[in-house]
């Protein structure tokens, strides 16, 4: 196992990234329902899991614009981010056996329109690398990394009892295979080849916010769409709106 770089700016990052799991579990009835719902919605779980093989889908384009802005300044975070990439670039294939086995046709994943929100990820991840460098999408490689090791394993389980272990063997195999090759840790030290004062610690946290406002609005927007705990998540929007306006 690789040993972590900056370990102690490492446990302040998970730290924050621990009080996000339980922002986002309050404030998005859709994430909530994933992880305790006694009944799994079908068809929120089915959305779900496609919008994350679109995800995986778009990051392999973005890695790869990434090892291209590494290789000019850092050969050797370029080599260890291509050989991330390359163990994540067909992970998609494991979630599409969940849907698989849940009736749904691969040409159905792959043509479905992406999530506002996932597009609005994606344009985040382009800002960033054009004009900030590789910093921006490895944050975002962290903040998933570290979030599906948390929280995906009590999800699975939960899910399993509505519908089923077919339904989640890819996403079981997807994070045993993360945390055997400690992805986590791997990805941290390629993000920490771009920090080295304060100022840079300072905008790696600004881009953990960021990427946590946007899969909050991911979740919003995944409970509006399959209308799960859409009156809980309309009463959560207009107090967050009323609140602001004090």
């Amino acid at each position: 196992m690789p040993k972590t770089i900056n370990a102690k700016f490492r446990s302040k990052i998970n730290g924050l990234l621990d009080e996000m799991i339980g922002r986002v579990n309050e404030a998005a009835p859709a994430a909530r329902h994933l992880a305790c719902a006694s009944g799994i919605d079908t068809a929120l779980f089915k959305r779900h899991t496609t919008e994350t093989i679109l995800r995986i889908r778009l990051a392999r384009i973005a890695d790869g614009k990434a090892i291209v802005l590494l290789a000019k300044t850092d050969p050797v975070a370029a080599k260890q981010w291509a050989h991330y990439a390359d163990e994540e670039m067909l992970h998609d294939r494991l979630f599409l056996k969940d849907l698989k086995a849940l009736g749904v046709e691969e040409s159905a994943v792959y043509s479905t329109e992406p999530f506002f929100a996932t597009k609005l990820l994606q344009g985040y991840l382009y800002y960033t690398l054009e004009h900030e460098g590789p910093r921006g999408l490895l944050c975002k490689a962290y903040f998933v990394e570290y979030m599906t090791r948390r929280t995906q394993g009590a999800w699975n389980d939960n899910i399993k009892k509505s519908l089923g272990d077919s339904a989640v063997r890819g996403a079981e195999a997807h994070l045993n295979y993360d945390a055997n090759e400690d992805h986590a840790t791997a990805v941290w030290n390629v993000l920490m080849s771009t920090v080295s004062s304060s100022t840079d610690e300072a905008r790696v946290l600004e881009h953990m916010h960021a990427y946590f406002d946007l899969f909050a609005a991911y979740f919003s927007e995944l409970g509006r769409k399959t209308k799960v705990g859409a009156t809980e998540q309309a009463a959560l929007e207009v107090a967050g709106k009323g609140a602001g306006d004090r």
